[in-house]
């Protein structure tokens, strides 16, 4: 049976002065298809209820393992929330930000998981990995 997942993600980029607003919107739009993208002033937001594409993305660069710990070291019992660098997201790639923000800003998203619990659904975007392959559940 297929789980049915109900999220709420919202995305806000700042948009620098020497930035193109259209290019951050685009940097959003790359890993997140889906999402209604809106400018407000200095920055990007979107929203979407769908991480299918940012899901591919980490199954084909295989940064599972890395996307993992990430969603939980800032996750609770109503979501989690990432950063991602801007230039990266231009060119459809994942790139967590950590430690040091980048002077452009970085992209925040948050994650707010109504059905079923977070763990879940981090379990169904960034599965557990055994030598580098998902783990699936009928294994």
């Amino acid at each position: 049976m297929t789980a049915v997942y109900s999220v709420d993600v919202r995305i806000v980029a700042p948009v620098r002065d020497t930035e193109v607003a259209d290019r951050v919107g685009d940097a959003v739009g790359n890993l997140f298809p889906n999402a209604d993208v809106s400018r407000e002033a200095g920055r990007i937001v979107a929203e979407t209820h769908s991480m299918d594409r940012f899901s591919e993305r980490l199954h084909e660069q295989e940064i599972l393992d890395s996307a993992r710990r990430e969603f939980f070291r800032r996750a609770d019992d109503d979501g989690f929330s990432f950063a991602l660098k801007k230039q990266a997201a231009f060119k459809s790639v994942v790139n967590f930000s950590v430690g040091n923000p980048d002077e452009l800003g970085d992209i925040e998203v948050h994650v707010r998981v109504r059905e079923p619990s977070v763990e879940a659904f981090i379990d169904s975007i960034a599965p557990e990995t055994r030598d580098g392959r998902p783990i699936r559940d009928d294994e």
